[in-house]
């Protein structure tokens, strides 16, 4: 009889094991606490605005694309998409932009209008990225097997100057100074990482592989479930795990919230990783760099709060991608800022009523922080308003008269995050953060913990890199992996 695998949350990994699991003949079921699949995946819908916690840039769009057919495995390709024409925009607070256009004859005159006197540092950002657009990296180097690493070996030691400097290091190479600030916060606002990570990106937009998917997360995690269903997987939602059941060394079964128990050969975790290790497995199988990694993170800084704003405005004019430049330093949830991250969708006619659109601002703050509030719901729903209300005020820069233009105001925090998912610090501290962007979505490490058999991690705690494929890709590896265990053949085919 086949083997049964019993899976901890409906998320991308859990939701890609259970499809490669059903693929490869065992029987398997996935317990999830809320009562929609996709897990960090989320959207909602307000007053007929749609806000999405999630997609930012969908990689695996292109059919050409590696990703695609682990997105086609899944059952969420071929969907409808919209492509945008930049990667990310950045506005000063005095009106000047730069947008990053994929079309990049189109990206170096708009550059060198800017900045006519560094014409070399254009050149070579717009040389990078046509090295970078010659090959499919993700494809090659995530998907592929050894020989597919091996043959990329020029194109790697072609590009081995991209991936010593950062964001920030780049934006020093300009010698304007609206490049310089810039540019660093072209990558999520992030100066510190990798510039090669923007350049695969950027080469990704290119190619025509980065899309947002028509109707947002809940329609792509939709997809995903359908087709595990399809499959003869059972999603049994609204169904708490709160213990995982071991005997002698193996993990052996669950234990639900109402008290009952569900057993199986073979246990996944998609759920936290510290939740998991502390609360599920009681502490009880752990060693010194769980320990570290389970601890409260040295610096728990994180995208913490989000402020979405439904507006009666059309936004189909603007970028996809917004860093605005703030005139002076603002602080927002006990977190100094310096500009604003935000999308707008004014591309995806499901997201607002007709004529009107979404936007949502990502800030920075502690898991920490908000956690003290909640202590007193009142100075908790106090704060998230405050925090709107400096958001929308800041937004007056650019987008005049938005405040008369607001319909719904929702601001969800990494409480919200830990009520409907689990989670807790969301992506501040990973089991594989240390080892790096690039290394940490090749490796498969993190799957497994010490001294228990049959039990295994998918996810953000396998993987460590936070992108919605990298997540998907960790339940083929952990199927993979146990299909290697069972000395079976793995297959993509229906069984």
């Amino acid at each position: 009889m086949a083997k049964s695998i019993i899976i901890i949350g409906a998320g991308m990994g859990g939701m890609s094991s259970g499809i490669y699991g059903q693929m490869n003949g065992f029987r398997t079921r996935i317990f999830e606490m809320h009562y929609l699949p996709g897990g960090q995946c989320a959207s909602w819908q307000r007053k007929g605005y749609t806000f999405d916690v999630c997609i930012h840039h969908l990689m695996g769009c292109s059919p050409n694309a590696g990703i695609n057919r682990l997105w086609t495995d899944l059952g969420a390709m071929p969907r409808e998409l919209a492509y945008t024409k930049e990667c990310v925009s950045v506005v000063s607070h005095d009106g000047k932009i730069l947008i990053d256009y994929y079309d990049l004859d189109k990206l170096e005159k708009h550059l060198l209008e800017i900045a006519p006197q560094d014409k070399q540092v254009i050149h070579d950002y717009i040389e990078g990225i046509r090295l970078f657009k010659e090959y499919d990296f993700m494809d090659d180097l995530m998907m592929g097997n050894i020989i597919d690493v091996v043959k990329n070996i020029p194109a790697v030691l072609r590009s081995l100057k991209w991936f010593k400097p950062t964001m920030a290091d780049y934006a020093g190479r300009f010698s304007d100074p609206f490049l310089q600030k810039a540019f660093q916060l072209m990558e999520y606002s992030i100066p510190e990482c990798p510039f090669a990570l923007h350049l695969l990106k950027h080469a990704s937009g290119c190619r025509k592989d980065i899309a947002w998917p028509i109707g947002a997360s809940e329609a792509f995690a939709g997809s995903i479930a359908k087709r595990y269903e399809a499959l003869g997987g059972e999603i049994h939602y609204r169904k708490k795990v709160t213990r995982i059941i071991t005997r002698d060394g193996k993990a052996v079964g669950v234990e639900l919230a109402d008290g009952s128990e569900e057993y199986a050969d073979i246990i996944i975790s998609n759920a936290d990783g510290r939740k998991t290790l502390l609360e599920l497995l009681e502490g009880r199988y752990m060693n010194t760099q769980l320990g570290e990694y389970c601890g409260e993170p040295a610096d728990e800084t994180n995208w913490a709060v989000h402020v979405f704003l439904g507006v009666d405005r059309d936004l189909s004019k603007e970028p996809s991608s917004i860093v605005m430049l703030l005139n002076e330093p603002v602080t927002i949830a006990g977190h100094e800022t310096r500009s604003l991250e935000m999308q707008t969708y004014g591309f995806d006619r499901t997201m607002a009523p007709e004529g009107k659109g979404v936007i949502k601002v990502e800030l920075v703050s502690k898991y920490s922080y908000w956690k003290e509030l909640a202590r007193d719901r009142q100075s908790y729903e106090a704060e998230k308003q405050k925090v709107a209300e400096q958001v929308i005020e800041l937004l007056e820069n650019h987008f005049h008269g938005i405040r008369e233009q607001i319909e719904v105001v929702d601001v969800p925090t990494l409480l919200t995050w830990e009520r409907f998912m689990g989670g807790t610090h969301g992506f501040a501290n990973f089991p594989n953060k240390k080892t790096g962007f690039f290394s940490s979505m090749i490796k498969s490490s993190g799957m497994t913990v010490p001294g228990l058999d049959n039990f295994y991690f998918a996810g953000v705690w396998a993987t460590s890199a936070g992108a919605l494929f990298a997540n998907a890709l960790s339940g083929k590896k952990v199927i993979q992996r146990i299909c290697r265990k069972e000395r079976q053949k793995f297959s993509t085919q229906t069984m």
